[in-house]
């Protein structure tokens, strides 16, 4: 299957010789301390400067892919240091969830201008006249910016007519919608885990893969291993991403062939919310009871509401995310289940990791990592027998997925359930866009609205455990969502809803 990077062929191959260890193996401390030399097998480097970098980084990697944290820069520490502990079917994490690994990070220049070798000493010399602080000078024939009086104010980049001056960012603190990412003492990417949302986006921008979250397949797989029921809860962006072939009969042939017992579709919890929150907008927002209502699917949008916009927490939707409402629902009726919850987001794994509200979802795993675990059992989705698949969803639940999809849902249900109700709609993509509109609520310039928000621009679609580009994702939803049976849940859902909460 083509993939988006060489960074992204890398993390799939850890992933790979992970899960194949977990299956297979009869000695596993020995070959995962192997695994790096899986990676780096010769004695010529491919990415790095040397073959000891690039193993030193494929061993943190095989760590974060574990669930354990990185080895410290200073002591002598095996790869396979506390995997006893980690060589259990429940859930596992030291937090925090994601980590900059510091063998990998370049320190990249971050917000520093600078002169490129397009720059033909002009007799102009606009970039030195239109400085403020007389930073720029001819050194060599060639303009010279002196970063220690420079301010970062980028007017001589716009006044030169060569575009010979760059601007460079560090790609992750610009990807950071909550500026969490700075730089520590020695360069590297700092993560500031007290800002920090766990959307994803610095890893999946940084073009050195300096940036990974932590894995639940090992433990997982010992579950499968173990006897545990174990069942798969497949939220809706999976559509495509194994392939044109992959259908849904065919992925859950695949998720059965990996030790699954069962597959549900989790657009199934997204109609349960849907329609409790559209009941909510009519009788809370609509009557002016509350000012708005926020969506509350998206893990890393709520986090942000409640971190930087803590006096507006309460006005996030209380109803159950389609995660947690669909794993609810398999456990009335399989209680010995344990749910792992297969998606697109990094985030996903902190909220079911939380305490205030019990998920009942034992593991999370991404898109990404369930690709690893498909490669190391031989398994092609799109080779796999047709088996029949339960139609549950709806095309309103489907479409939770795509940025918009969440409020179009409530909006569609609210128009079909209760005609005449007026209904404000804004929604945001990506956490700086969140953060713009959570501005504007709190300064009440958006009362009377339905306010959805996205950590990640396009949506679940677009997260960062995904494996296609987010433009053919969001197209695949869409076609997904049009030939559903269904376009909007029953009203009646508001008591399975109602039940469900009620199991907290």
């Amino acid at each position: 299957m083509k993939t988006q990077s060489v960074v992204t062929d890398l993390r799939r191959q850890v992933f790979k010789e992970v899960a194949k260890v977990a299956y297979e193996s009869e000695n596993p401390s020995d070959d995962l301390e192997g695994i790096p030399f899986l990676i780096t097998p010769d004695e010529i480097p491919r990415y790095r400067e040397s073959i000891y970098r690039e193993r030193q980084i494929a061993s943190e990697r095989v760590r974060l892919a574990m669930g354990l944290s990185l080895r410290p820069e200073n002591k002598p520490v095996h790869i396979t240091s506390g995997v006893d502990r980690s060589n259990i079917s429940e859930k596992y994490y030291e937090p925090p969830l994601m980590q900059v690994i510091p063998s990998a990070c370049d320190k990249c220049p971050d917000n520093e201008f600078y002169v490129s070798d397009q720059c033909r000493n002009c007799v102009a010399h606009s970039c030195i006249k239109s400085c403020p602080r007389g930073a720029i000078s001819i050194v060599n024939g060639k303009s010279f910016i002196d970063q220690t009086k420079c301010i970062k104010c980028g007017k001589c980049k716009s006044a030169c007519p060569y575009g010979a001056i760059a601007h460079h960012v560090r790609p992750c603190a610009s990807a950071c919608g909550v500026k969490a990412i700075s730089t520590d003492e020695y360069g590297r990417a700092h993560i500031d885990n007290e800002k920090c949302v766990a959307c994803g986006q610095c890893m999946s921008v940084c073009p050195f893969g300096a940036i990974a979250d932590k894995s639940q397949i090992y433990q997982l797989i010992q579950a499968i291993k173990k006897g545990d029921e174990i069942v798969a809860a497949v939220a809706p962006a999976i559509i495509g991403q194994f392939g044109a072939k992959a259908t849904p009969g065919r992925m859950k042939s695949a998720l059965l062939a990996l030790g699954f017992k069962d597959v549900y579709e989790v657009a199934v919890g997204a109609d349960v919310g849907c329609i409790a929150e559209a009941h909510h907008y009519v009788n809370d927002v609509a009557t002016g009871n509350l000012p708005f209502l926020f969506t509350s699917c998206c893990p890393a949008w709520a986090v942000l509401v409640k971190k930087q916009f803590p006096d507006l927490a309460s006005q996030v939707s209380r109803e159950l995310t389609p995660m947690v409402a669909t794993a609810r629902s398999i456990k009335i009726n399989r209680p010995n289940a344990r749910v792992v919850f297969i998606g697109p987001c990094a985030a996903k794994k902190l909220e079911a990791s939380r305490r205030t509200v019990r998920s009942h979802v034992d593991f999370v795993i991404t898109f990404e990592e369930l690709a690893g675990m498909f490669e190391a059992k031989n398994i092609n989705p799109e080779e796999m027998e047709e088996l029949p698949v339960k139609i549950g969803a709806t095309g309103a639940g489907r479409g939770y997925a795509c940025s918009g999809g969440v409020a179009g849902a409530i909006e569609n249900c609210i128009n079909e359930y209760y005609p005449g109700t007026e209904v404000k709609i804004r929604h945001a993509e990506g956490l700086s866009d969140c953060k713009k509109i959570l501005t504007l609520a709190k300064a009440g310039k958006l009362n009377g609205y339905m306010i959805e928000g996205m950590g990640c621009p396009g949506g679940c679609v677009a997260g960062v455990g995904t494996i296609i580009p987010p433009e053919s994702a969001k197209t695949v939803v869409e076609k997904l969502v049009q030939s559903s049976e269904k376009a909007i849940p029953p009203k009646e859902m508001e008591n399975l809803a109602e039940k469900l909460s009620d199991m907290n």
